[in-house]
């Protein structure tokens, strides 16, 4: 008479260890997921945004451990009855911070549809900064240094590791793209939203891949502008820097031959490069004005790389040929600022750490092997700096977790936007990324600038604003042309030439900006 009780008290014993065994273990992130947003005004110059501070767990794989901070900036949608979402932008880097870009989109059709989301990545500015003291400057900034120099630049290089690791404190070995793309998702969680959109820059390219790549079901539309080559992470990246250069100044001395009446540097692609190197040897032993060797390189590499500037740089090569100082000294400018770049802003904290993610040669000889061949072949846009030993040659921690494998399985198509002249993130990168997420590509033809969108060219503004706003993708693989270089005749074809001002190139240069980083 006792047999049904007992079957049923089996029954329910049976369906309650059933769901307790079934049921999810808690998510140890909940906590920082469901932490409050304090909304205030930015300061200074980013005073029309608004600014939060998050926190996330240091370590991803023991996030009841240490924490950091996440600075977060906002612009909402202008319409707010036509508001789809939030775009999350990374202007670059890597150690770029993030928060002033939505100001800098203030202007554009995506301010009127969505929430503008600025982010310092883990590592920069008003999140927990990565700061590496500054080591000793040992090397000489020259263009085509003498092989017995290249110690030294490998000692700087070393020097420059040991002082970031003593340095780094706790953190460094956290700072990665895995982690930062981490901490954008719960960004995402924190503002409540499903999914994100996203407007990646150079490095930003790559995060925003690796963020589809670990979160696919929380990306939509994406727009990734002047990529990385997903193959090419990193040593290889900045190599090819060095090659990009040399494809602007040969597809310059090409032009510049066509129109040897008006220029008389040469007939031909080769015989102008030959006036070139004639130029660049004579400077080595006998600077004019600012200048020499060095900064000549640097300047015809930026000069062929802007198609703007492509007349007042054959003026210039033409004035140091005779011994006579330029009228403005835009190119020696050039110059400088890429010594600069190549020499001193390749020492950030954040550059130097997430750089070396992936492993580098660690052998002397492979370096100092390239150094001698791209001080010959690729002294444009003092190229060497791209083949000498970095930071990452010396890596004093071990990465945590190996790079992400890219792949795009879950989130829609995006689109990749990519220029043929680019130095920073070269023409090769935009299609092998294209092909590696399956995104349709729009090539920029015969231009030389680094991120594109929002940067003047109408074209890509058109596109990008229909596929992130309307949602309509452009075709498969379209095009955009670049600035138009400048309006210098053939010979024979008669007609005047177009030159840039003095202040002019300035204000060129000035809003294409420097960096040799991607």
């Amino acid at each position: 008479m006792h047999r049904f009780p007992v079957l049923a008290l089996s029954v329910v014993t049976l369906l309650t260890t059933t769901a307790i065994a079934s049921a999810d273990p808690p998510d140890p992130l909940t906590e920082f997921h469901a932490q409050p947003v304090k909304w205030a005004p930015c300061s200074g110059k980013l005073a029309e945004l608004e600014c939060t501070t998050l926190v996330a767990p240091l370590d991803y794989a023991k996030p009841g451990g240490d924490r950091i901070n996440l600075t977060v900036s906002r612009r909402k949608a202008a319409a707010a009855d036509r508001r789809r979402g939030v775009l999350f932008t990374n202007p670059g880097g890597p150690g770029g911070s993030g928060l002033g870009l939505p100001l800098f989109l203030m202007k554009s059709e995506l301010a009127q549809v969505y929430d503008l989301i600025g982010i310092d990545p883990r590592g920069v500015g008003g999140s927990t900064a990565l700061n590496c003291r500054s080591a000793p400057a040992i090397a000489a900034p020259e263009s085509r240094p003498a092989d017995g120099e290249f110690g030294k630049w490998a000692a700087e290089a070393r020097e420059a590791e040991e002082a970031c690791q003593i340095s780094g404190g706790g953190i460094r070995q956290f700072i990665s793209t895995a982690n930062t793309a981490r901490d954008m998702d719960v960004v995402r969680a924190v503002l409540g939203e499903a999914k994100i959109n996203y407007l990646g820059y150079s490095y930003g390219t790559y995060l925003g891949a690796v963020y589809g790549t670990m979160f696919p079901g929380r990306l939509d539309r994406s727009v990734l502008d002047s990529a990385v080559h997903p193959e090419w992470i990193w040593h290889e990246q900045f190599r090819q820097q060095a090659i990009a250069y040399r494809q602007d100044v040969e597809a310059w001395a090409a032009w510049v031959g066509e129109r040897a009446e008006k220029f008389g540097l040469g007939k031909s692609r080769d015989e102008v490069l030959a006036e070139v190197e004639k130029v660049a040897v004579k400077l080595r032993a006998t600077p004019v004005g600012e200048y020499d060797q060095s900064s000549f390189d640097g300047a015809v590499g930026v000069g062929a790389r802007y198609r703007p500037l492509w007349s007042d740089l054959a003026s210039i090569v033409t004035k140091l040929r005779s011994g006579e100082q330029p009228a403005n000294a835009e190119g020696a400018k050039a110059g400088q600022v890429l010594t600069k770049t190549g020499l001193q802003e390749l020492r950030s904290g954040v550059f130097d750490t997430v750089t070396c993610e992936s492993d580098w040669p660690t052998e002397l000889h492979v370096y100092y092997e390239d150094m001698r061949m791209f001080r010959e072949r690729y002294p444009y846009g003092f190229g060497i700096v791209r083949a000498a030993p970095m930071t990452c040659t010396f890596r004093a921690f071990t990465p945590p977790e190996a790079p992400v494998k890219l792949a795009r399985e879950g989130y829609p198509i995006g689109v990749v936007v990519q220029s043929e002249g680019d130095t920073q993130t070269q023409y090769a990168g935009g299609p092998a990324m294209a092909r590696r997420l399956g995104h349709n590509l729009i090539t920029v033809t015969d231009e030389g600038k680094h991120g594109l969108y929002n940067g003047g060219n109408k074209c890509v503004d058109e596109k990008v604003n229909r596929y992130l706003v309307d949602g309509a993708l452009p075709g498969s693989s379209s095009e955009c042309a670049g600035d138009p270089r400048p309006d210098v005749p053939k010979d024979g074809q008669g007609g005047s030439a177009l030159t840039l001002s003095p202040e002019g190139i300035q204000a060129y240069l000035d809003g294409r900006g420097f960096s040799a980083r991607p």
